[in-house]
């Protein structure tokens, strides 16, 4: 191994988190190091093309979308984008229901046409009365009744988390829309698309802008910070893990995902259920909450990356219990966790030349967008801290 390399800012994961401040420091003309124990850039989000030659997400699906027309315009520089209107379906009872709840949801219970006034009607009259939900459970519960709670929520929060909604935080579930008119979409952001080449290709656009930015692949944390003199390091990685987990682990969920794929003769016999050729389902995503079943959602991501492509494949998501050797998908939005991550927050901000930044370092769920805002922010704070050196050199 080279010893002894030095650079401005070592960041370790190559990620949405470490890619962005990666890109912004080095067009400010800072000398960068992206390192990452994957053998790929992206980090979750990273696509690729499977067997088959369909684009997928390997690490589940990730549905880009914004309020924010300065994260999108700064995205925009590496990638045209493909619009989507994200659309998922939930599987129970034998048969799919439109989901979130909408009107056509309730059009389906009924098995007659109604109104949203009608509906609006039936869901006060379901409604458990709680002005201040303190969990997950009685978000729903408040929202819609325990009839639809129990049809599509509680199962598949159970399965997911491998705890009671009652035990999670309100705005876990607060997250997913309730509607009373027809609009079925399964995000609420004015802009939702997906890269129009796939997150990969932006991400290499991402480097091939930045000249000072330097990636390097399947190296971890410890050989990084040891063969890289720095300055400042910004760690995007698990801040548990950058602790050596002194005060115990932080409670993950991870998942293991199983794809299948299929030939457009195997999609054939399919076409009564997906609606049209070349499709194994009717939706993007489908939901499965019943407790029986070991997966919580099967997607088909060729419904919203609309690749022109005879073949379609599928992958079902099976959330299971996480150890040191899995990937952390998911941080646990439960008291218990928070007041554990507060204890290596207290680390953390005694750390004068270390930024943590992204999902994992702040133990948070965030969308890609607000984590691409999070780093452009976090850029401009050290930027202001070091100064410019483009700036200098003028």
């Amino acid at each position: 191994m080279v010893e002894d390399e030095s650079t401005d800012f070592l960041i370790i994961g190559a990620g949405f988190s470490g890619l962005v401040i990666g890109e912004q420091l080095a067009k400010a003309g800072w000398k960068c190091v992206v390192a990452d124990r994957r053998p790929h850039l992206g980090g979750n989000a990273y696509d690729k093309k499977d067997e088959a030659g369909v684009l997928i997400h390997p690490y589940g699906p990730h549905y880009f979308r914004s309020n924010s027309q300065r994260i999108v315009d700064y995205l925009s520089q590496f990638t045209e984008w493909q619009p989507v209107a994200y659309q998922i379906k939930s599987y129970t009872e034998g048969r799919y229901w439109s989901f979130p709840i909408n009107l056509n949801t309730f059009e389906e219970m009924l098995g007659r046409p109604s109104t949203s006034e009608e509906f609006e009607g039936w869901l006060k009259k379901k409604r458990v009365p709680i002005d201040q939900p303190k969990n997950s459970e009685e978000v729903i519960l408040s929202q819609v009744g325990r009839e639809l709670y129990e049809r599509f929520f509680e199962g598949y929060t159970i399965k997911q988390w491998k705890r009671h909604p009652r035990e999670l935080d309100p705005s876990l579930c607060a997250r997913i829309p309730i509607r009373t008119n027809r609009d079925d979409r399964y995000l609420r952001e004015e802009f939702q698309a997906l890269p129009k080449e796939g997150y990969t290709a932006m991400f290499e656009r991402m480097l091939e802008a930045s000249s000072g930015l330097e990636l390097q692949l399947g190296i971890d944390a410890d050989e990084a910070r040891a063969r890289w003199k720095h300055r400042h390091l910004i760690f995007t990685g698990a801040i548990d893990e950058f602790y050596e987990r002194r005060f115990g682990p932080l409670p993950y969920r991870s998942l293991r995902f199983e794809h299948e794929s299929f030939t457009a003769e195997q999609l054939k016999p399919r076409e009564s259920i997906s609606g049209k050729p070349g499709f194994w389902q009717p939706a993007m995503q489908v939901n499965y909450p019943d407790a029986e079943l070991p997966f919580t959602r099967i997607v088909e991501i060729k419904h919203a990356t609309a690749q022109k492509i005879d073949a379609s494949s599928i992958v079902r998501e099976f959330p299971k219990d996480w150890t040191p050797d899995d990937e952390p998908y998911y941080p646990v939005p439960a008291d218990d966790a928070a007041a554990l991550y507060q204890r290596y927050a207290e680390l953390a901000k005694g750390e004068k030349h270390t930024s943590f930044i992204g999902r994992l370092a702040t133990y948070r769920y965030y969308n890609m967008d607000q984590v691409t805002g999070m780093a452009l922010a976090e850029a401009s704070r050290l930027m202001t801290r070091y100064g410019n050196p483009n700036m200098t050199q003028k």
